[in-house]
């Protein structure tokens, strides 16, 4: 499974290369507003960070407008994922710009069908918003299962993007069902690493290990 983490923060993405442990990253226009600067600046910084993709999402929501930001964005480096969203306009969007070789991240999935409709039009990868739906008392974990079966079904290519994942047990299931990535923000991605006996073993030799008095270096 891939990792990518969602955020725009270049700090956290620059400290969560260095792990070696990230594959691409994922931002959007809130993320964006956060950072307070420029969108072109921030994805330009934030591709010279990682070889993997890199989604940037268009904000405008008629067919033109997206296709004139998706084409704008892809010109600020080569591993751009343009973003554009679930929607008619968002999926001819889409089609037009796999058609000229663009990778596409389609995102604000919630249903099946909505994949199925992405993976027709080209999408390189579909987001499926697993924590939105879990927040509404639907399980987010069986869209992802739906996801994976029908892909699977008619051999698309399109991956499966597992967005909004809370905690490390999402990150798991979709691990388990075949997702291809999950995408988190940098404290789910910490999260991973931790469990109370690997850190209860680790005190536990570290102090037999000072009683010997002894030094590897």
């Amino acid at each position: 499974m891939k990792f990518f983490v969602d955020t725009a923060d270049v700090s956290e993405i620059s400290a969560m290369a260095q792990t070696g442990l990230l594959d691409g990253v994922t931002t959007n226009p809130s993320l964006i507003a956060k950072s307070g600067r420029k969108m072109a600046e921030v994805i330009a910084e934030i591709c010279a960070l990682t070889t993997g993709p890199v989604s940037a999402e268009v904000t405008a929501t008629d067919y033109e407008t997206m296709l004139a930001e998706g084409r704008y964005l892809r010109g600020i480096a080569t591993n751009v994922c343009v973003k554009v969203p679930l929607t008619e306009a968002g999926l001819r969007t889409c089609r037009a710009l796999a058609d000229d070789g663009t990778l596409v991240n389609v995102t604000l999935c919630f249903s099946a069908v909505q994949a199925l409709l992405a993976a027709k039009a080209g999408a390189a990868f579909i987001s499926p918003f697993v924590g939105r739906l879990d927040d509404i008392g639907q399980d987010g974990m069986t869209l992802i299962a739906d996801i994976v079966q029908i892909y699977r079904n008619y051999g698309f290519a399109t991956e499966i993007l597992v967005a909004s994942g809370r905690h490390p047990v999402h990150v798991l299931a979709a691990a388990k069902l075949g997702a291809h990535v999950a995408t988190m923000a940098p404290s789910t991605i910490r999260a991973l690493f931790k469990h109370p006996l690997t850190e209860r073993g680790l005190e536990a030799f570290l102090a037999d290990w000072k009683k010997t008095g002894q030094s590897i270096l």
